[in-house]
């Protein structure tokens, strides 16, 4: 097992990371920028090495200074969270140039599945289902509007390096898909660095199902579940839960196979996200694999009862996952919410600023509740960063009682100081929609 390791990210994450090293024994080094120096998260570490500036360009994102943080810090391994350059294959590979172990997948596994269309061309060689659309990359808006003509309007342009909703285009007819090919190459460019599109058929109304998969080194993979992230607003969640109430228990085996068949076929090491879109017609297709553990990922923890942060140190350090499919059990319900330093009711504007109140119950309802979180009353929440403060889960023996639990610490906690979603939070679990399982990707249950 590794001795040091550094954990090149911040807040929550590192928070989260550092404890797993610790109940292994291993020592956490951090990292932060010139705003984070001295945070309450940073005493979490060990030792902290000052990156450079707040911007995450010259500090988070700025690959060299964090491997060379590493390696002056005697770190033997590198946990990139999520989030940053967790899934960057040219730091993967910087790392290992240094001799730093990177806790995740081999820099080719990322590069597959790092770019959308190569990922489905992947998918589909490995007989996984996956969206009608493009076959490679499209040329121009003519490839465009020929494949758009075979699949069938409407349809929705994405950017192939894309994520987090930009450059993505909806298209009901050639017009609108002619003049959203150069709107969303451009912003693709902007964003990315490469104006690569592809397309895909737009289902209405889908479920945003994912499947937590762990594979170590030596060819053992196994799947934790599913969870559903429906509830969302412009393509970022804002709920997760497992398992999803849109699948029944064979439907769920199946998924689970299929996730497993995919991280298989690329020779995936380490945590991974499989990702699925379920058709209102039931039909499920592979959308995308992330090659890294999701915020979410508390979730599959509870419902499995498995770490799967220290899991993922394990396997980077050459220990057997220990794990066949069959000794994987899940049972009752677990739902998150995701608290942003964001005004619901102003159009999801960031608030930033200092927390005069900080307090979650935890002794409320059915079921238990688990707070992650970096913050404390009296700390500031940074405009530099994501307005993420805190996830709150909570775990029961059903569903019901799963939300009942939830809300119930929702009502009773006290954060003071800045606009937060909760109220979001509390109508969304509250509402019909949501208690009936009979939610989808269009609307946010509850919230008008």
């Amino acid at each position: 097992m590794f001795r040091r390791i550094l954990i090149a990210n911040r807040g929550e994450v590192a928070v989260r990371v550092a404890r797993a090293a610790r109940a292994l024994g291993i020592s956490p080094v951090g990292v932060a920028s010139q705003s984070d120096y001295g945070a309450t998260w940073t005493r979490e570490m060990d030792e902290v090495v000052r990156l450079g500036p707040s911007a995450s360009r010259e500090s988070y994102l700025a690959m060299e200074r964090v491997v060379q943080a590493a390696v002056q810090t005697h770190c033997s391994a590198l946990h990139p969270g999520w989030g940053f350059l967790s899934e960057n294959p040219r730091f993967a590979a910087l790392c290992e140039q240094h001799g730093v172990t990177f806790i995740g997948p081999s820099p080719a596994a990322m590069e597959v599945m790092g770019r959308k269309s190569p990922a489905k061309d992947a998918m589909r060689a490995a007989g996984v289902p996956v969206i009608p659309g493009s076959i490679g990359l499209l040329s121009d808006a003519d490839a465009a509007a020929a494949c758009a003509k075979d699949v069938g309007y409407p349809v929705i342009l994405k950017a192939d390096a894309g994520g987090g909703g930009r450059g993505m285009r909806k298209c009901f007819d050639e017009k609108q898909l002619r003049e959203g090919f150069a709107q969303a190459s451009a912003e693709a460019l902007g964003a990315f660095g490469s104006g690569a599109m592809y397309l895909e058929k737009y289902l209405e109304g889908g479920r945003h199902i994912e499947v937590q998969v762990l594979a170590d080194r030596f060819g053992a993979c196994v799947h934790f579940g599913e969870r559903d992230c429906s509830v969302q607003r412009n393509h970022q969640k804002l709920v997760e839960e497992s398992p999803s109430p849109a699948l029944d228990d064979a439907k769920r085996a199946e998924l689970g196979a299929i996730a497993v068949r995919a991280a298989l076929s690329i020779g995936y090491v380490g945590a991974g996200t499989v990702e699925f879109l379920r058709a209102d017609t039931g039909e499920i297709y592979f959308m995308e694999m992330n090659t890294r553990l999701q915020v979410e990922h508390g979730v599959s923890e509870l419902v499995s009862g498995v770490d799967l942060v220290r899991k993922q140190l394990e396997i980077a350090a050459w220990r057997r996952l220990g794990l066949a499919q069959g000794d994987v059990k899940l049972s009752g319900h677990a739902i998150e919410i995701r608290v942003n330093a964001e005004d619901p009711s102003n159009k999801f504007r960031p608030a930033p600023g200092t927390l005069s109140a900080f307090d979650f119950p935890r002794e409320l309802g059915p079921g238990v509740i688990r707070v992650d979180t970096h913050m404390q009353a009296g700390d500031s929440v940074s405009p530099h960063y994501d307005s993420l403060i805190a996830k709150v889960l909570a775990h029961a023996p059903t569903r019901a009682q799963a939300i009942d639990t939830l809300l119930a610490c929702l009502r009773a906690c006290k954060v003071e100081g800045v606009a937060t979603t909760i109220p979001l939070h509390v109508k969304v679990l509250d509402s019909r929609e949501f208690r009936s399982g009979q939610y989808d990707t269009r609307a946010i249950p509850g919230w008008s």
